[in-house]
């Protein structure tokens, strides 16, 4: 039995970002039950993207949740901000705080549902302290920073081990993947465990998104009824 429901995440990050809210009002007409928001500093992650005005301006021109991915130093000084502009969850980086359990606390203390994000290079038993703490457990899928990589094969390992920790560790969380998420291996992250998907250059980067979506939304639907 499912923990949670499967939802498909746009990443906005691979959007047209001149027309943000018209992509995103796409994605929510085809069926989007989340969007996806990665914030990154060009420190932690050598890029930079969104921050805080324009999760505000996006909590204007939808109702759905935001889910707010932290590639961010020192994120305890800034979930606070984040919150207020409207994040319904807001997902944190192992690898960036050497205090990962007050972060945590302090996101959940804002009423927002607090995340946690492993890298590809960091081990699942990293996180054994905070999983019965944690509402998301986000598998990074390929190294962060920036959109249409290729996804990562020893994600799936990550995300099976995960799933096998929730009763041992009383977790509830919900497993979200973000990385290389395409129509090839919906199916197998969701038989996997996967709960969220996040995708952002194969739906966005489509003649289609709307459209895209609901083929990614039927493929990981049929996963679950189909012999492997």
């Amino acid at each position: 039995m499912r923990t949670h429901p499967i939802e498909i995440a746009p990443s906005v990050l691979a959007a047209d970002l001149a027309n943000l809210a018209a992509e995103v009002r796409k994605v929510e007409a085809a069926g989007a039950q989340v969007i996806h928001f990665d914030v990154m500093d060009g420190h932690f992650v050598p890029n930079i993207s969104m921050g805080v005005p324009v999760l505000a301006s996006l909590r204007k021109a939808t109702s759905l949740p935001l889910d707010v991915h932290l590639m961010i130093e020192r994120p305890g000084e800034y979930v606070e901000a984040f919150a207020h502009a409207g994040a319904d969850r807001i997902l944190i980086h192992q690898e960036a705080t050497a205090h990962l359990d007050r972060v945590l606390a302090q996101i959940r203390d804002l009423k927002v549902e607090a995340g946690v994000v492993i890298n590809p290079g960091t081990p699942v038993a990293t996180l054994v302290e905070v999983l019965d703490r944690v509402d998301t457990v986000l598998v990074m899928s390929v190294n962060p920073g920036f959109g249409g990589q290729s996804f990562i094969p020893g994600s799936l390992n990550k995300i099976r081990e995960l799933k096998l920790m929730r009763p041992r560790y009383n977790g509830t969380y919900r497993i979200e993947v973000d990385g290389g998420v395409d129509m090839k291996n919906v199916a197998d992250l969701v038989r996997a465990g996967a709960d969220t998907l996040v995708a952002g250059t194969s739906i966005f980067h489509t003649a289609d998104p709307a459209a895209a979506l609901r083929q990614m939304q039927t493929l990981a639907h049929d996963s679950l009824t189909q012999k492997v």
